[in-house]
């Protein structure tokens, strides 16, 4: 579940706040290239302003969200409700991806739970937000959450997920710069 800082207080908000999982999209300019839709989840999302978000990008065994918004910045995240109420978020946006060391990284790293898998922040403004009726999403029960990103991440350790990132997240599947 995600949170929500600096005053921004509406029911959209607290609503994406709400939400256990959601999606990120993104797609490199090169028509021939591959969109990349990622589920999310865990306690990575903040809600920092009525048109910005962020979130903690953990280690995994992809880089096309990063890679994507280092060459567009373009993104969209979905969020949908499968619970009682049916609802779909959609936030379109420019993101920028900020790594330990930069302001915001340090910013939104402080605001959520430590994770030994994070590898980088993702900055998005929002520039547009559609809100549709989710009639035809299914009604779920989240029974809780995988904590298997943590637990491979403490087994790889620090030097291990460094390595893993050198060789597994430094191109995308397009070839294009990740980290």
């Amino acid at each position: 579940m995600a949170k929500v800082y600096e005053g921004v207080d509406d029911d959209l908000a607290a609503w994406v706040a709400a939400q256990p999982m959601w999606f990120v999209a993104t797609a490199p300019l090169a028509g021939d290239g591959h969109v990349n839709v990622s589920p999310r989840g865990h306690d990575s999302l903040v809600v920092l302003g009525p048109h910005r978000v962020a979130w903690v990008d953990y280690t995994g065994s992809g880089v096309e969200t990063i890679a994507h918004l280092r060459e567009n910045g373009c993104v969209c995240l979905m969020f949908a409700s499968f619970d009682a109420r049916p609802r779909i978020v959609r936030l379109h946006g420019t993101g920028t991806v900020a790594l330990p060391g930069d302001a915001v990284f340090d910013e939104v790293t402080g605001l959520l739970p430590e994770h030994p898998g994070t590898r980088a922040v993702v900055d998005v403004e929002v520039t547009r937000v559609s809100d549709a009726c989710g009639w035809g999403v299914p009604l779920m029960a989240v029974t809780g959450e995988r904590d298997l990103l943590r637990a491979n991440a403490e087994k790889k350790g620090p030097d291990g997920l460094a390595d893993y990132r050198r060789t597994k997240n430094a191109t995308s599947i397009d070839g294009l710069p990740g980290l």
